[in-house]
């Protein structure tokens, strides 16, 4: 038989994440700071009222858009933190986490060759999602000297007419770098002087150390042209709840909307009523994590940069991206032989775009006793290849 897989899925590689995973999965003892999920279980509230929903017999379909109740709480969330303000009927969207909404914001901007600026490194789905969506991603790197932080000038560098959208990660996954409010006016600038769209990927809101999260949408004139894309994942360690948002202008929205009504009909139910309550009442478990996250990100940073593998301070999410230049390795090689000699998995940083060669991802968020136990076996392996 011929072969029915289409060219355009067969050009896109799987992701530089599994293969550790799936290596590591077959050995004993392995310390994983790999996997970019909370280690926290989901705080009791959110867990008690999604069990409470179940007993209640909350099991059917709710609107497409999502509960009304969890989408006026998301609105005043956002209108709180961040001073925008979004109308629950017609600009949010509660998706199937926040890789759903990325979809759909992707499937519902893009005609056949039409472009999206992707910063890199960047999480290993944006690209392939582009791709799916029948764009043409156009990367452009940015360098550890300047704080993995993307300039105006360079994304204005890489605008072609065909350009419609930048595709914006900050906190970033993998490097942890978080955007000044600075440069973020400069990406503005550039966007409402070329007329693009902004998709505006913030996942990680309210992990971020010794700086405030600066929301794209509530730039001066950025509101109406970006789309911000969110969950509860990372932030209330909710990852297998399944649960995301995007909030856009009623227009794009709608059209996010029909591509959701026709691929998912609805978010799950019992995820939605538990997000409710994690909006409305964890906020002193958040800040908690978030301190916990803290003092994991100062001990990691701290003891890989004392093994000679430097490593910027990331200000946000849960992620270091030290260099492992010191090891005379590439990064593939050097996250091979750790797993392979010390039981010790991390992501080469070339996983998340060709910028990212030179370094790996290791996430602290795991235990910080683990932590401490993953750092004294890379001494090991330092001094043996350091």
């Amino acid at each position: 038989m011929r072969n029915f897989v289409s060219d355009r899925v067969q050009t896109i590689p799987p992701s530089g994440i599994r293969k550790f995973f799936d290596i590591a999965a077959t050995m004993d003892d392995v310390i994983s700071l790999g996997i970019g999920e909370p280690d926290f279980v989901t705080p009791a509230p959110i867990l008690q009222a999604g069990i409470r929903s179940l007993e209640e017999g909350e099991t059917h379909y709710t609107s497409n858009s999502g509960i009304l109740e969890l989408r006026q709480a998301l609105s005043a969330h956002l209108g709180r933190l961040y001073g925008v303000h979004y109308d629950a009927e017609n600009e949010l969207l509660i998706t199937v986490g926040v890789s759903e909404a990325l979809y759909l914001a992707l499937n519902a901007i893009i005609d056949p060759g039409d472009e999206v600026i992707v910063p890199e490194p960047s999480f290993v789905s944006y690209v392939p999602e582009v791709v799916l969506a029948g764009g043409v991603a156009r990367t452009i790197p940015t360098y550890v000297e300047h704080d993995f932080q993307v300039t105006g000038a360079d994304v204005e560098a890489a605008i072609t007419e065909r350009t419609k959208a930048i595709l914006l990660s900050y906190p970033n996954n993998p490097t942890g770098a978080v955007m000044t409010r600075e440069r973020l006016l400069e990406i503005a600038r550039v966007a409402e002087k070329h007329d693009l769209l902004v998709i505006s990927d913030e996942i990680y809101d309210q992990l971020v150390y010794g700086i405030e999260h600066v929301c794209f949408a509530a730039l001066p004139n950025m509101r109406d042209r970006t789309i911000t894309l969110g969950g509860f994942s990372k932030n209330y360690a909710m990852t297998g709840w399944r649960i995301g948002y995007a909030a856009a202008p009623a227009e794009i929205l709608a059209a996010m909307r029909k591509i959701h009504q026709y691929t998912i009909m609805s978010a799950p139910t019992n995820a939605q009523i538990a997000a409710i309550v994690a909006l409305e009442s964890c906020d002193d478990e958040v800040e908690a994590m978030r301190q916990e996250y803290d003092r994991r990100r100062r001990l990691i940073v701290g003891g890989l940069n004392e093994l000679g593998l430097t490593t910027f301070e990331p200000r946000g999410a849960f992620y270091a991206f030290p260099s492992i230049t010191a090891s005379g390795m590439d990064d593939s090689t050097f996250a091979e032989a750790l797993l392979q000699e010390e039981r010790v998995a991390v992501v080469p940083g070339s996983a998340f775009g060709p910028s990212g060669a030179g370094f790996v991802r290791c996430s602290y968020a795991t235990a910080y006793e683990k932590i401490e136990q993953a750092l004294e076996r890379m001494e090991r392996f330092m001094r043996r290849h350091g």
